[in-house]
């Protein structure tokens, strides 16, 4: 089977002992919205979620974390120190792991010598 036009994805998430999500794709794109349009009502509006469900995420890490993510600041919003470095090294380890499925499944379309079935 030849898989050259095919690519590889992968989903990593950060959860507690319990299986609760802490962190993942969907919360850095709301830290990311927030951080970029400096609202959580505009962040939610632009990720199409509701407001009580943007701010119950946020929570639910925060408690989970034992750190605030989020800080008011007069009328708007800003990523807390703890947050903007979150996201970063959030983004950091996808891109490492990114690579390593990359380097992984480069050869998985290629078979070690003798391993390929041959017609009789």
């Amino acid at each position: 089977m030849n898989g050259g036009n095919c690519t590889i994805h992968s989903k990593i998430w950060i959860e507690d002992k319990t299986g609760h999500v802490i962190f993942g794709e969907g919360r850095s794109r709301i830290l990311e919205a927030v951080d970029r349009l400096r609202s959580l009502q505009a962040a939610a509006v632009e990720l199409k979620m509701s407001y009580r469900a943007l701010w119950g995420r946020i929570k639910a890490s925060e408690e989970r974390l034992g750190q605030p993510l989020v800080a008011r600041e007069g009328k708007g919003s800003r990523l807390t120190p703890y947050g903007r470095d979150l996201l970063t090294r959030y983004r950091e380890l996808q891109q490492r792991i990114r690579q390593e499925a990359d380097t992984a499944f480069a050869g998985f379309w290629t078979s070690e010598e003798g391993s390929q079935e041959t017609e009789a």
